[in-house]
């Protein structure tokens, strides 16, 4: 089936194993949060189908699954995943750098144009679009990962 092999290509994707740990425990939890607050069929289907390929899940399948169930429109469900995303990125800045609670949400707002964007081409773009420039973030992760203290996993 396509989703599982996008759901495996998904876990695939991680460019050390720091980042796909962090990505596969977002998948877990919140696998485990919809299955124990919201059932759903679709849902319980995931977390067998996955458990049985012994494919790690992950957030974005996890989420796109659930908004599916629940008819939402994949243009809103991109958009607002999108938003969350940068959201959480924001608010660990605004917790590591005196950043302030005003201008984390200035840089939020600031942040809106592009994130409609990114989820505006991401709706035409094909799987050969897939891909990563960011080699520095990549290289800053595999060294990050093997420091004896840090603020955050990632």
């Amino acid at each position: 089936m396509r989703l599982l092999e996008i759901a495996e290509l998904s876990a695939a994707f991680r460019g050390t194993s720091e980042f796909a740990l962090e990505a596969s425990q977002q998948g877990t939890s919140c696998l485990a949060t919809l299955r124990a607050v919201w059932p759903d069929p679709e849902i319980d289907w995931l977390s067998v189908a996955l458990r049985l390929r012994r494919i790690q899940p992950m957030l974005p399948v996890v989420v796109a699954v659930r908004s599916a169930a629940e008819g939402v429109p994949v243009e809103v469900a991109l958009r607002a995943f999108l938003h969350g995303f940068i959201s959480n990125l924001v608010t660990a800045g605004v917790r590591l750098i005196p950043l302030g609670q005003t201008d984390g949400q200035r840089a939020i707002a600031e942040l809106e144009d592009p994130v409609l964007d990114a989820s505006e081409h991401a709706m035409t773009a094909s799987i050969a679009d897939l891909g990563s420039a960011a080699v520095m973030v990549d290289l800053a992760s595999m060294s990050h990962e093997t420091q004896y203290t840090r603020l955050f996993r990632s």
